[in-house]
């Protein structure tokens, strides 16, 4: 089947291609915008599979003489236009059908072998596909790293690239241990069971070390969970420091106001599923208090990736100025919630790997995360592709495209 890709800066210049290289007769699999003009996948006609040679739509009589041959309802140029048309008939609706399918196969395979014969002039690629995939990192990312990375150099040479390009994209907070030495006010927000009232006391008790206790406050809006307020309690009475629980936005602001002289207020907020409608509610509560609260994600380094990616989302659209990565020391790799920090552009302000208070709360080493991201995999696993499996996976889709507002350098 030979199809070919037709380019141009509008739909009539593509055309013309088409039919300068085709002939009139030529058959238009797709047409669509893409970056810089319009794209055709269009095939000879003498290319035609038995489908669209055997496959016809009568416009006129229910039967033609005896004798005479059906005729197709267009020219093989405007099958295109006329699968929309025939959509509408259910008596043509199985040839649209099989139309479009057909062009999705012929579109999926042209984009394999492209991809295919990429990778042929520069199969180092293949290798660095592979490893940033087993470790964890996402396609999207993968495919932009590929898309951007120089040609001629060695497999060595590549990986260096690659972390490169990580380390200088992986944002950590300029200033070691920064919440604790600007102070604030800080709500630490994300899923239930992601850590947030371990991670509070463990940045409180860095706080007491530092500044005492007295100039510290706890609040918790979290009045959801059985003994929820207990547990920061706990923690609070070890240090010295009072737990305040917070009902509602007015109070936020009463006690916020209240709590002006302190060095530092942290807010541990109610542990809810990302998908809760109370989520809205919680974070709306923290934006309307107009004290100028940062709102700091926890993402759970053990978690799924598209999970992450939803997580961020939902609690983004409210504002995040920061990220803490928790449970480092149950994630198999580290490479996932790194992806999801480096795409949607997180600020890391802390890792946490235990539930110790406060030896668990660490601050971003840049060297180590890398490291054990692009650790090489020498166990084997159920969820690992093979070579073919990684190109197949990456061969549908172009190699550009990440998360809105990602860059790299």
């Amino acid at each position: 089947m030979n199809v070919r890709k037709f380019f141009a800066s509008s739909s009539r210049q593509a055309l013309y291609l088409v039919r300068e290289s085709m002939g009139p007769d030529a058959l238009i699999l797709s047409n669509h915008q893409v970056e810089g003009g319009v794209e055709i996948l269009a095939m000879a006609q003498a290319d035609m599979p038995p489908l669209a040679a055997t496959t016809h739509v009568h416009r006129g009589k229910a039967e033609d003489p005896p004798g005479r041959s059906p005729q197709p309802v267009a020219s093989p140029i405007a099958v295109a236009a006329a699968v929309d048309t025939a959509a509408a008939d259910p008596a043509t609706s199985n040839l649209a059908s099989e139309i479009k399918s057909m062009r999705g196969m012929i579109e999926e395979h042209l984009s394999f072998q492209a991809w295919d014969n990429a990778q042929r002039g520069d199969p180092g690629k293949a290798k660095v596909l592979r490893d940033m995939l087993l470790a964890g990192f996402s396609p999207a990312l993968a495919r932009q790293f590929l898309a951007k990375m120089p040609h001629g150099l060695g497999v060595e040479k590549k990986l260096e690239w690659v972390k490169a390009v990580l380390d200088r994209n992986l944002r950590i907070v300029a200033t070691a241990d920064e919440i604790v030495k600007r102070g604030g006010v800080y709500a630490l927000v994300g899923p239930t069971g992601v850590g947030k009232t371990t991670t509070v006391a463990k940045i409180a008790a860095r706080c007491v070390v530092r500044y005492g206790a007295e100039r510290l406050a706890l609040l918790t809006t979290d009045g959801y969970r059985i003994g929820a307020h207990e547990q920061l309690r706990i923690y609070g009475k070890l240090l010295g420091v009072r737990v305040i629980a917070i009902k509602d936005t007015p109070d936020l602001q009463y006690v916020l106001d209240d709590l002006r002289g302190k060095h530092l207020v942290l807010i541990d907020t109610v542990g809810m599923s990302q998908r809760d409608q109370l989520v809205p509610e919680q974070l709306a509560m923290l934006s309307a208090s107009g004290t100028g609260i940062q709102r700091l994600l926890l993402l759970n380094a053990a978690g799924n990736g598209e999970t992450l990616d939803d997580v961020v989302r939902v609690y983004r659209g409210a504002g995040v100025h920061g990220c803490i990565i928790t449970k480092a020391d149950e994630a198999v790799r580290i490479a996932t919630v790194l992806d999801v920090a480096i795409r949607h552009q997180l600020p890391l302000h802390y890792v946490t790997d235990g539930q110790r208070v406060p030896e668990d709360l660490h601050l971003p080493d840049r060297e180590s995360l890398l490291r054990g991201a692009l650790c090489p995999v020498t166990t084997p696993s159920a969820h690992h592709l093979d070579a073919t499996e990684c190109q197949l996976m990456l061969a549908s889709s172009s190699l550009g495209g990440v998360a809105a507002g990602a860059s790299f350098a």
